[in-house]
């Protein structure tokens, strides 16, 4: 089975180190992006399984950022992983389209368990139903 793609979109490069060794631990393929820009130019070529947004990005906010992701991919899962933690911030980013807001400070090993509840949900929804054959008839 192939590695899920997790985008982690952190200028911060200490919580990306920390997040970036957890997630490969947990046996992720993690690509990390400082900036946000980069991140939608890369999104041109390939989607990830789930993209990981600091809304506080130097170059554009990370709720824009998550408002061109899901443009191109909508059914991307989208987690907000931000020092920005006030209800307006919390309900901006779910109504916009995020799967989950996570507040800093977090425990990285939080952040892994959500990666997981989320690919976990998607497999759910992505799994073929098995076909029953009758005759001329089938049925899922």
């Amino acid at each position: 089975m192939q590695q899920p793609r997790i985008w982690l979109v952190e200028d911060e490069q200490s919580i990306a180190d920390t997040l970036v060794y957890m997630l490969q631990q947990e046996g992720f393929q993690v690509s990390v992006f400082g900036r946000g820009l980069p991140a939608l130019e890369a999104a041109a070529h390939q989607a990830p399984d789930v993209a990981i947004l600091d809304v506080g990005l130097p170059d554009i906010s990370g709720f824009e950022l998550c408002r061109r992701l899901l443009t191109r991919y909508p059914a991307l899962p989208v987690l907000f992983l931000t020092a920005r933690s006030d209800e307006v911030d919390k309900l901006l980013g779910l109504e916009i389209g995020a799967d989950d807001y996570i507040a800093k400070p977090f425990s990285p090993r939080e952040v892994c368990a959500r990666v997981r509840t989320v690919l976990r949900r998607l497999q759910k929804f992505a799994a073929p139903s098995p076909v029953v054959r009758v005759g001329e008839f089938c049925a899922r």
